[in-house]
């Protein structure tokens, strides 16, 4: 729709809104000006405290449906369970606090109702399998409701349905091979709309005549001709024959207009594509990473996924690797509408990083959603919005911060976990004997699970680490470090490690261990010169099979431990202890071999704090 006072004369467009907004002018490849995009500047928004898969607009307020339990509004904790809701100019959170029991894995708006689509059982404790209508001013569930057997992954609304897709089987009893819709105006199950797909169906769009699908099957109602991409009537749900697209990877979302589809794939690295009606490749982008979100206006392509850089030709080889040279672009990149790659890059972390993109035409805005924390150098954990050109850049609220934190709930399948403080200190795993990683849930999400108590040089060993840094040594600042930890009595030793950086004998070192079959836990350091280790032991122990949290605190001349919060021990250490090793930052031991001290219960959220 055309907004007022954001177009000149010459630009008197009607904006054809999928996934984005507008701002400042970008220059590709060569130096021409080619298109309009948000600013790479994140405005100030609320942070959550889980993975966010799903976001929508309506009206001024934004959507979004995860695996959260709160969210961030001006530094005060509120509770959220899986939904939430906010001002998309101001950021404030809105009243708007339904409770999902599971997580919300897709949303989709039309008129006052939100829907929401995923892993639950109930709204509100009200019965909602997997699928519900919500208002989107109370928050209470509408009456629709049914029985859904499978995983729902996406949803969408048009020509008076709500379709649904995933692995599904069916509906209220009702078979149904991946693809489903329902009456808008009723709720009800659409019985003459059965399309059948073989597999997996990841995304759907809109557009006009024809409902995309896209996804990791072979064929939509046993035509070869479908494969990964079809478009099917949204009333009929008869494939379209003509439309051939045929994409090289499994499809993880779609953004449709009247030209036609523009979709994000994963497979070796990751593509951005977009294709005519008739399903020809418009242009391509390649990078080292899957594309996992895409969203258009008005010819800027938005795409977002899990890539750290886009790759300067379509060319790609073994994990993704860019071959023929590449550009950073974390996890957030734009491409104008021949398909060269725009300068916008705002820089997000993390390893499962943007999810999903939503847009607001009539905002000028585009919100990104997944599992990073920092963006443009800024704290946005889990969502982000871009808006118009910005005027005064934000205070970095990284810097002088948490140097490191580990969550454990992104990880890729090489065993690295991301550094959730935005400093990209990643953990690599070392492993010895048959060691391997094991995750297992806490809170909501994934813990670390170390080897079992064994004894013996052949025993499994797990070490964690990330390489050295100069801002993983404290020097003399005041330093704060910790972690949550799970240990039975049954997994103490004589002595486990949880985290260390360095040695006394190789410029200092401070660490946090678990002494002996008490199960005490203490928090130690040393001098770059020092021969022996400052101690401050725990009173309780922490090897009773439970989570608690421990934190070492050294300020000046004191270390002293916590527990759950509370100071058990601390001691006097000199006021000039100097930390500053170039040895990698360990957890769960000090190393792989026979006499690492390894930690055999569980960690998570490990974190590090200087200064």
């Amino acid at each position: 729709m055309p907004i007022s006072g954001k177009l000149d004369s010459r630009r008197a467009v009607v904006r054809r809104g999928l996934m984005v907004g507008i701002s400042t002018v970008l220059v590709a490849a060569g130096g021409v000006a080619l298109a309009e995009v948000v600013s790479p500047h994140p405005v100030t928004s609320p942070s959550f405290n889980g993975p966010i898969y799903a976001v929508a607009y309506r009206g001024g307020a934004v959507y979004v449906g995860g695996n959260f339990t709160s969210a961030n509004d001006g530094g005060k904790n509120v509770a959220r369970s899986r939904l939430a809701a906010f001002d998309a100019k101001t950021g404030a959170l809105l009243p708007w606090a339904p409770n999902a029991d599971a997580n919300v894995r897709a949303l989709a708006v039309d008129g006052g109702t939100v829907y929401a689509a995923g892993d639950f059982k109930t709204i509100n404790g009200d019965t909602r399998d997997a699928l519900a209508g919500i208002d989107a001013t109370s928050g209470q569930a509408t009456p629709m409701r049914h029985t859904v057997l499978g995983q729902p992954d996406a949803i969408v609304t048009g020509a008076g349905r709500l379709y649904l897709a995933g692995r599904i089987t069916s509906v209220d009893g009702t078979p149904r091979s991946n693809l489903a819709a329902f009456s808008l105006a009723t709720g009800a199950l659409d019985t003459a709309w059965a399309p059948t797909a073989d597999d997996t169906v990841n995304a759907l769009a809109f557009s006009g005549d024809r409902v995309y699908v896209g996804g990791r099957f072979h064929k939509i109602n046993g035509v070869s001709s479908t494969l990964r991409l079809s478009a099917v009537d949204p009333a009929s749900g008869v494939p379209d024959k003509g439309f051939l697209p045929k994409p090289v990877s499994q499809v993880f979302a779609l953004a449709a207009d009247d030209s036609g589809v523009y979709a994000a794939l994963g497979g070796l690295g990751g593509r951005a594509v977009a294709y005519t009606k008739a399903g020809a490749t418009r242009w391509t982008r390649v990078f080292d990473g899957d594309a996992q979100a895409i969203a258009e206006l008005d010819g800027t392509t938005y795409v977002g996924g899990h890539f750290d850089k886009a790759c300067t030709t379509s060319n790609n080889g073994i994990k993704g690797v860019c071959t023929d040279g590449s550009v950073p672009r974390g996890k957030l990149a734009a491409v104008d509408n021949q398909g060269n790659l725009l300068d916008w890059s705002p820089q997000a972390n993390g390893v499962a990083g943007t999810r999903a993109l939503a847009v607001s035409p009539a905002l000028d805005a585009v919100s990104a959603v997944g599992d990073f924390t920092v963006v443009g150098g800024l704290s946005r954990k889990r969502y982000a919005q871009f808006d118009g050109p910005s005027t005064l850049p934000e205070k970095d609220t990284v810097a002088g911060d948490y140097v490191a934190s580990y969550n454990f709930d992104t990880t890729i399948a090489d065993g690295t976990f991301d550094d959730g403080s935005g400093h990209g200190h990643l953990l690599r795993a070392v492993m010895r004997n048959g060691g391997k990683i094991t995750l297992t849930p806490h809170a909501t999400g994934q813990a670390l699970t170390f080897p079992p108590k064994c004894t013996g040089a052949g025993c499994a060993r797990l070490v964690l680490q990330a390489a050295d840094t100069p801002d993983l040594n404290p020097g003399t600042k005041p330093l704060r470090y910790g972690a949550n930890v799970l240990l039975a009595a049954a997994e103490t030793s004589s002595g486990e490690n949880v985290l260390q950086k360095g040695y006394s004998t190789k410029g200092g070192q401070y660490k946090l261990q678990v002494d002996g079959v008490s199960g005490k836990p203490s928090c130690g350091m040393s001098g770059a010169n020092e021969k022996g280790l400052h101690l401050a032991r725990s009173r309780q122990s922490i090897a009773d099979g439970s989570w608690h949290s421990v934190e070492c605190r050294r300020t000046g001349p004191t270390l002293a431990i916590l527990v759950d919060g509370q100071v058990q021990a601390n001691v006097a250490v000199p006021a000039d202890l100097a930390v500053s090793s170039s040895l990698p930052f360990s957890v769960g031991g000090k190393g792989v071999g026979a006499d690492n001290d390894q930690f055999h219960g569980s960690v998570d959220d490990i974190w590090i704090h200087i200064g």
